[in-house]
């Protein structure tokens, strides 16, 4: 009898939890860049629920290949267009057929040859994965591929050495000798930890322009101080000086007065 395609499904095994079977990163020099590639992208993107990234993690794409064990996982992956949740490896036909948008592989003296070729190979005809990057965190070589009529040609780089991304919309180019993402304006993408720092930098700048504009308020206000009590000195001052010629006014008044009285005119005594 007949199965249907729900009784074929009930009896297939889940493989969602197949747990990823890849080997420990080469080196800290390794590790670190991985680590630069996910927590980046992650922080750019951290506002979207649409993407899957993939760090070490092993590629299930046929029941075969379950059995052969031929090939290990990329280093780095992005698929796009899926939900963004934790996942124990990434298994094709349970993620709706989905294959990466975008690897990366860094390159170590034991992977290289498999990297450029045996994998090559796959993601070109197996996963038909639209771009492909090698990077090696030891001699800084970047190529990168783009698959184009069914064949993975070489992206040419900028002008600066940099690769341009269609599947992220950013530059991968070497910078302090690691490989870090640019935007089409050309601005690294920071990680979380620099761009906190780059936050905390322009907060004291701002502080410091702030304490600047305060200290030059305050300067103006000293400034129109000093000119308001020179000008109430110079008004006492005045005031002093009228209150002088006034007293003078009076004496020359009462003495000519007393003159007078003497029958002698002031005016004679000039």
């Amino acid at each position: 009898m007949a199965l249907t395609a729900q009784e074929i499904e009930a009896l297939m095994p889940d493989c969602t939890q197949l747990l990823s079977d890849e080997p420990e990163m080469e080196s800290s020099l390794h590790y670190t860049q991985l680590l630069i590639l996910v927590t980046c992208l992650e922080w750019l993107w951290r506002d979207r629920e649409d993407f899957f990234i993939g760090a070490n993690l092993s590629i299930y794409y046929s029941r075969q290949q379950l059995k052969n064990r031929d090939f290990r996982g990329p280093d780095f992956f992005l698929v796009k267009d899926t939900e963004k949740r934790p996942r124990l490896s990434w298994v094709i036909w349970e993620e709706d057929g989905k294959y990466p948008n975008v690897i990366i592989e860094l390159l170590s003296d034991s992977t290289a040859k498999v990297d450029k070729g045996l994998k090559k190979q796959l993601y070109q005809n197996q996963f038909r994965t639209p771009e492909y990057f090698w990077f090696s965190p030891n001699t800084l070589e970047l190529i990168g591929w783009r698959l184009t009529d069914s064949e993975y040609k070489a992206i040419t780089p900028s002008e600066k050495d940099w690769y341009w991304s269609q599947e992220l919309g950013l530059y991968l180019g070497v910078w302090k000798e690691k490989l870090r993402y640019f935007t089409v304006e050309g601005k690294l993408v920071p990680t979380p930890e620099e761009a906190i720092l780059e936050e905390i930098r322009k907060a004291e700048i701002a502080l410091q322009r702030v304490e600047i504009e305060e200290r030059k308020a305050e300067a103006e206000r000293q400034k129109a101080e000093s000119e308001r009590q020179k000008a109430e000195s110079e008004r006492q001052k005045a005031e002093t000086e009228r209150q002088r010629a006034d007293e003078a006014e009076n004496k020359a008044a009462i003495l000519a007065q007393k003159l007078r009285e003497l029958g002698i005119e002031p005016d004679s005594l000039s």
